[in-house]
């Protein structure tokens, strides 16, 4: 369904864009006088909501919280630890995720923590029935293809670094494994001013089921997302994260999740060894059973 609300606002600069949506927020907030106000994961509208809330004196519920990558350049990274620290209810989608708030010492702060699983598998369980009668694009083969999705700010604002990460795709597909690139308007407008012109087939961005679809179609997951990194786990893919770290630790640790310097020539490698892998490394159930929106309403209920 569509938002009851829409700030309608589009701000390139983190500061300029936090600062409007918490004055939107805040008024919704008001508008609304809710007993708590429940925020997921590590956007900036995640950070403006905790922060318009906790002005109000309005409890709040962190979903996804105690995640970190311990790289205070990314700015998910500052938007999760500070929406932690102002909330009432922490609900963490891994035991890795409790263990890191305890380190930092919540266990004293006076709220309520639980290892509650990840609500995206919650989504990804009940949708992947009505993802797979969805149609893939034009010439693409299910089973046959690497998915790619490249956006985070540091791999698409540092043009070597770009130009060097789609030269790695396009060596993948070189190599006889085609590779699929739903791509960001603003990337594209990164490649175009630096007048590259793509070697492997570029998309625009698609919707939640349609990326599904491909996600389960899909031999091999390259990607820069964190929620993708997890989806591919969800889906019983191999994931590629062109990052040199990430908050799904555990994926990293069972063999899952392959990390890969995007600033080194290592992405074939880490193709060929993605599909080598055996299933086994998809059965431990890290994120819970996909009843994650029973348990938090079971503890904001309670």
């Amino acid at each position: 369904p569509k938002p009851q609300i829409n700030l309608g606002i589009a701000e390139p600069r983190q500061g300029a864009m936090t600062g409007k949506m918490l004055a939107g927020i805040e008024d919704a907030i008001i508008s609304a006088k809710p007993d708590v106000v429940v925020l997921y994961g590590d956007t900036n509208s995640t950070l403006a909501g905790a922060l318009a809330a906790a002005k109000l004196h309005v409890p709040v519920a962190h979903i996804e919280a105690g995640l970190r990558s311990f790289n205070m350049a990314m700015p998910e990274e500052v938007n999760r630890i500070l929406t932690d620290r102002i909330s009432r209810w922490l609900f963490c989608p891994t035991k890795t995720a409790m263990a890191n708030l305890a380190a930092e010492g919540f266990g004293g702060f006076g709220v309520e923590m639980a290892n509650v699983g990840d609500i995206m598998l919650d989504v990804a369980r009940f949708y992947a029935p009505a993802a797979d009668e969805r149609p893939l694009p034009a010439g693409v083969e299910a089973g046959n293809f690497l998915l790619a999705t490249i956006h985070r700010a540091e791999n698409t604002d540092d043009p070597a670094r770009l130009l060097g990460i789609m030269e790695e795709l396009a060596a993948v597909q070189a190599g006889g494994l085609p590779v699929l690139y739903p791509i960001h308007p603003r990337t594209r407008a990164r490649l175009a001013a630096m007048d590259y012109t793509p070697r492997v087939q570029l998309v625009d961005p698609v919707g939640y089921l349609d990326m599904i679809r491909l996600t389960r179609a899909a031999a091999v997951i390259a990607t820069d997302s964190g929620g993708l990194q997890k989806e591919a786990y969800f889906h019983q893919r191999p994931c590629i994260t062109i990052r040199t770290e990430t908050e799904w630790v555990e994926l990293v640790t069972c063999g899952a999740n392959l990390l890969t310097n995007p600033d080194a020539p290592e992405l074939v490698a880490k193709v060929a060894a993605a599909r080598a892998l055996p299933d086994a490394v998809f059965a431990a159930p890290f994120y819970g059973t996909g009843l994650t929106a029973e348990a938090v309403l079971d503890v904001l209920g309670g």
